[in-house]
């Protein structure tokens, strides 16, 4: 019998086998990003278009950031992400002029009702579409208010004003995330940029990322399907295994641990199997024999199949549909 997409997710979560494996892509909508309603609209577009199991909304990366006067400019990047052209923090004392967002004005609010237009066409019908929403960590956003160059030089240098700053971003977050709550979304999809041995060392990312981390994952523990995601290489698995988050996502094909490797240390669902930059390079055959190599790595259950991170914007529909159907068959 086949499952609803609620079905079928809580099924594979709790370890019992869905009628299918779940598949869920996503990507960037970039100048669409720039207004709710259009953001929205291309959300629900392309779901309509694939039918995946769940839909992760993926504004710009500034919506969180933006009200605290950071300003970003599209260029065209084939990721579909904007390159930030103000900065907000010059200076150590910049960490200790922010204070706490008011998620219900300026773009937090414009993306509250994002949620709540998706929610309202996609939550509805026989078989609604699970909605996450991106949140990104206190560290990935204190990046973008400093530039990304100059982070790791302000924590080694100036570390009790970086840590004060961390935590005003925290609570912004919290709010936010508490707001999303009402829309009605299903989980969050919590970016973490920063956990990786190319950027930081493990007690620094414990310092500065993972006791944050943990204090944001509490505000969210009510949903039922919160994704982590390991962005980048070289990723601290092991110090992220315990996060109580129902899924982590990293770039499985590009970097340690593979799938079969990181059933050992996480006993939630996984979420990869397909190598981004192969969507845009491969074919529906190639695209269909990875996806089938992937089920076979991570097993029938707590797994689902998606990419390592963000689709190119330019990835071909043939390959998109391959990847989806490939759970099919």
């Amino acid at each position: 019998m086949a499952h609803t997409k609620i079905e079928r997710l809580r099924a594979s979560l709790s370890g019992n086998k869905p009628d299918r494996t779940p598949v869920a892509l996503w990507r960037h909508f970039p100048v669409d990003d720039q207004q709710p309603e259009s953001l929205a609209a291309a959300t629900i577009d392309f779901q309509r278009q694939y039918d995946f199991d769940f839909v992760k909304v993926t504004p710009a990366s500034s919506f969180c950031l933006r009200d605290w006067g950071v300003t970003d400019i599209w260029r065209g990047s084939a990721e579909g992400t904007r390159e930030y052209s103000k900065s907000v923090i010059n200076n150590p004392e910049g960490w200790l002029k922010l204070r706490p967002l008011d998620p219900y004005v300026g773009v937090l609010g414009e993306q509250l009702a994002c949620l709540r237009l998706i929610n309202q066409e996609l939550g509805k019908g026989p078989d609604p579409a699970p909605v996450i929403q991106t949140i990104f960590s206190p560290l990935a956003q204190a990046k973008n208010m400093v530039g990304k160059d100059a982070l790791v030089t302000h924590i080694r240098l100036y570390p009790e004003a970086v840590l004060e700053g961390l935590k005003v971003i925290v609570e912004s977050t919290r709010r936010f995330i508490e707001a999303a709550r009402e829309t009605g979304i299903a989980g969050i999809f919590y970016a973490l940029q920063h956990a990786s041995y190319a950027i930081l060392s493990e007690a620094e990312f414990h310092e500065f990322s993972e006791l944050f981390d943990l204090d944001i994952l509490q505000e969210s523990k009510s949903l039922w399907l919160n994704v982590l995601h390991l962005h980048g290489e070289d990723v601290m698995f092991q110090q992220v295994a315990n996060y109580p988050v129902q899924v982590i996502n990293w770039h499985d094909r590009d970097t340690a641990p593979d799938l079969r490797e990181a059933r050992k240390s996480f006993k939630g669902a996984l979420c990869g199997g397909l190598q981004r930059e192969r969507i845009i390079t491969g074919n529906p055959v190639s695209i269909t024999a990875e996806a089938r190599d992937a089920i076979q790595l991570a097993g029938e259950t707590r797994f689902i199949l998606g990419t390592g991170c963000v689709m190119e914007i330019t990835a071909p529909r043939a390959n998109i549909l391959a990847a989806r159907q490939a759970v099919n068959t």
